[in-house]
């Protein structure tokens, strides 16, 4: 069976591919999907939320309780994100550790909904094989996705491209896919407005298939986002506000900082280093493009095929460029990317699985693991790319071991031999459970939480951890407080979110407040001074405040004044060295 990309050899646009009917062998399935189920049950059960996503369920929940909708409350995200992270909530019960459980588990379900209409459309253009592999790898990427990805908009917009990409290939006629494809693709750029990228790499994706369809996705795509993007202003009063406001609290954006062409060059190269430590599938990406490449043998699609790989990995970094902060989440359609050209590549071999390639994916699970235990001075960025060299010379000896077998089946004496469970299905599934094994690397006790120049600050188990001593925190706070008091936050939205007592305002959480820390002139912004009247405005009778998230002493003067007016907070030698304290309402305030 031919397939989209490898056997094209006339450069034309590619066409469906006819169904037909193999025997499969019943331990296919089976002996990939229950160790991958394993795996993704241990991470539902036991991941819980990075505190970026505690800070909008935090302002969601304290803001709701204060009388605003999703709509109306700020967060930092955009309308329809919040909308997202909110109908997910709804679905939860119980403590914080069920909760969280509740709502991962949901975010599962959708990515393995989003993986398998990826599988059913691949099986228009592709072999059973590399849609099963490519399909699955996705579905993995996302299901096991490290926490700080995990339903941030970023993974979100993946989700949404992966669905769009799926109605866009499946159906027969090209334009009911567009159309089909418009609505979800349209909901990716919507997550964050960078997400853009992760929507334009969903069209030259599309592209790499049938030209045709991208170009009618584009079409439709384009107004649909600008469509969803009014509606968002309309529902909400603040939308078009914050939509220009947001921007300014960012001290790192090219915006603020110009171009620097060799610190973009040298910092994206340590950021895909840091990227690779936590999702090590990254680090097969070089190796699997390969593997795909070569078995491209019309020289223009092989061209062709390069430049849109190459288009979408710029593309991927630029978003993480000029968003200026090098947070690991920034990249996270990354990892997905690579996983997918992981399937593609095992899925389409001929004759034999890339056996040295396999190798190397099923270390690489443990890389992460492995490279946290490295002393100080082994942490570096060039270890990295030096795994990632490993990588790809074990594709290079599998393309060439590919070449020769591929020469004597036609060699006027070769012999074309049958594949059977020996030689066929056994190879692919242990190849395959390689794969399964390198996804689940980020998602070890030992493995990475946070990497940053290199060094692994914190891990799994570390997080966890930290995130036990912050509950206790919020206990206390809790206990001095009287039941369901509204509370004022000078505190980022974990501290919300673990206090859980109502807001006063629709900014639950402080955040513009807080950035006159590092930016004089968000005093300017409207959002400001919104956000500064919920202090002495019908004030609330606590403040929660985190010395080392929200600093009086280094804030606006005239706002930490305000403050000050109207909380009693401890002082440095009265609370000691306990930066997470409750501040009363002064009397007559």
């Amino acid at each position: 069976m031919a397939t989209a990309l490898a056997d094209n050899l006339d450069g034309a646009t590619p066409t469906a591919q006819p169904k037909r009917r193999a025997r499969r062998s019943p331990l296919w399935w089976p002996a990939v999907a229950l160790p991958a189920a394993v795996a993704v049950a241990y991470v539902v059960a036991n991941r819980r939320l990075t505190g970026d996503l505690e800070y909008v369920l935090g302002a969601l929940r304290t803001g709701e309780k204060a009388g605003y909708s999703p709509s109306e409350v700020f967060t930092h995200r955009p309308y329809f994100y919040r909308w997202f992270i909110a109908l997910l909530d709804k679905l939860t019960f119980g403590g914080p550790a069920v909760n969280e459980a509740l709502i991962g588990a949901a975010g599962v379900l959708l990515a393995a909904a989003a993986a398998f209409a990826l599988y059913v459309a691949l099986l228009r253009h592709l072999t059973g094989r590399e849609a099963a592999l490519t399909a699955g790898a996705v579905g993995l990427a996302l299901t096991l996705a490290p926490r700080n990805d995990f339903l941030q908009p970023e993974w979100a917009a993946v989700v949404l491209t992966v669905l769009a990409l799926a109605a866009a290939l499946g159906p027969e006629k090209p334009w009911r896919g567009a159309l089909s494809a418009a609505l979800p693709l349209a909901l990716a750029v919507m997550m964050k407005y960078s997400t853009a990228a992760s929507a334009a790499i969903g069209v030259l994706l599309v592209y790499a298939v049938d030209r045709g369809r991208a170009v009618r996705l584009a079409v439709v795509a384009v107004p649909g986002a600008v469509a969803l993007f009014a509606l968002s202003v309309l529902a909400g009063s603040h939308e078009w506000q914050w939509t220009e406001d947001m921007p300014q609290l960012n001290a790192s954006t090219i915006g603020r900082t110009g171009i620097h062409p060799r610190f973009i060059l040298e910092r994206s190269a340590e950021f895909l280093a840091d990227r690779a430590v936590e999702s090590p599938v990254l680090l097969l990406l070089p190796g699997a493009l390969l593997l795909v490449l070569c078995r491209v043998r019309d020289r223009r699609r092989r061209t062709e095929l390069i430049l849109v790989a190459l288009t979408i990995g710029a593309g991927a970094q630029a978003v993480v460029v000029v968003q200026g902060n090098w947070f690991m989440y920034h990249g996270a359609q990354m990892p997905v990317l690579a996983a997918a050209t992981w399937g593609l590549a095992v899925g389409g071999a001929r004759r034999s699985p890339p056996w040295f390639f396999g190798a190397v994916s099923l270390l690489y699970g443990a890389l992460p693991v492995v490279y946290a235990e490295l002393p100080g001075d082994l942490q570096r960025p060039y270890v990295v790319w030096l795994a990632a060299l490993v990588a790809l010379l074990a594709a290079v000896v599998d393309t060439r071991l590919e070449a020769r077998a591929r020469a004597r089946a036609q060699s006027p004496g070769g012999r074309t031999v049958r594949p059977g469970f020996a030689r066929g299905i056994l190879p692919a599934v242990l190849v395959a459970l390689a794969g399964v094994v390198c996804l689940a690397g980020s998602s070890w006790p030992g493995s990475p939480h946070l990497v940053q120049f290199g060094k692994v600050l914190a891990t799994n188990s570390g997080y966890l951890t930290s995130l036990e001593d912050s509950e206790r925190e919020a206990d206390r706070i809790r206990a001095e407080l009287p039941a369901g008091v509204p509370v004022l936050y000078l505190a980022f939205g974990d501290a919300a979110y673990l206090v859980d007592h109502p807001a006063q305002c629709r900014y639950p959480i402080a955040t513009f407040l807080q950035r006159t820390r590092f930016l004089a002139d968000v005093t300017e912004l409207k959002s400001f001074r919104e956000n500064a009247d919920c202090v002495d405005h019908d004030p609330a009778p606590y403040a929660v405040l985190d010395r080392g998230w929200f600093r009086p002493g280094k804030v606006d003067p005239a706002l930490a004044r305000r403050i000050s007016a109207v909380y009693d907070c401890p002082t440095l030698k009265e609370s000691g060295d306990v930066q997470f304290v409750l501040c009363d309402r002064r009397s007559g305030t």
